[in-house]
């Protein structure tokens, strides 16, 4: 049903994750983040909320991906048609995928990347999202949808599309949260309104909020 993509760079301090499904509403059941927690992604055939919000929640704690993972997963009885992923502040990872998922599911685990999916047409969905994760374009945001886009053109969800969501977090910027819920085309569309968060006066606007940098941040007053 779903295809996602966690990432962290090292040098920048940026987490960046994506996901894209052949159902509504990607953004609001799949990507969870706070930049001084993670990333978490919580999919599958039965979506666990609580195994995202949890995840999270502990890895604001102090806990890393794998140990937050393995709790929740493995105190779940209905696990089985669930998929999870995450990624802590170190850029540690984890997934875990059911047992019950519908065909085509997986994950690859990598230190700073996390992509899984099911219900694709095949693992070279996934093997095609981590080649772009890895050498594809530098700005988060363009690696994203070239991941994406490479997810769809190599088979993605075998039903097609029509949900698509990006969440980068920055620490010298606000988190660039958004999200098509319904689309013939939902990764296009994800792209242009990405192009409008980029322009007056919306962007002008970012610069005056508070960020992990500077918390106190506001507009300049006399």
């Amino acid at each position: 049903m779903t295809f996602s993509i966690l990432s962290f760079d090292t040098k920048t301090g940026v987490f960046a994750g994506a996901a894209a499904t052949g159902s509504l509403c990607v953004g609001g059941w799949v990507l969870r983040g706070d930049i001084e927690s993670g990333l978490v992604a919580s999919q599958g055939t039965a979506p666990s909320s609580f195994w995202r919000d949890d995840v999270l929640r502990a890895m604001y704690g102090g806990q890393s991906a794998v140990t937050a993972v393995d709790r929740v997963t493995g105190a779940d009885e209905g696990r089985g048609h669930r998929q999870l992923s995450a990624l802590d502040r170190y850029g540690a990872a984890q997934a875990f995928t059911g047992q019950d998922s519908v065909p085509y599911a997986g994950h690859l685990v990598e230190q700073d990347l996390v992509i899984a999916g099911n219900m694709l047409t095949g693992p070279e969905v996934l093997d095609a999202m981590r080649r772009v994760a890895r050498d594809g374009p530098a700005d988060p945001a363009e690696r994203m949808f070239a991941v994406l886009n490479a997810a769809l053109n190599a088979g993605g969800d075998s039903r097609g599309l029509q949900s698509a969501a990006m969440l980068i977090l920055k620490p010298n910027a606000p988190p660039l949260d958004i999200r098509v819920d319904y689309d013939t085309a939902p990764i296009a569309a994800l792209e242009r309104l990405y192009q409008r968060t980029q322009s007056s006066p919306y962007n002008d606007w970012l610069h005056e909020v508070p960020v992990v940098v500077d918390k106190s941040r506001a507009p300049n007053r006399p």
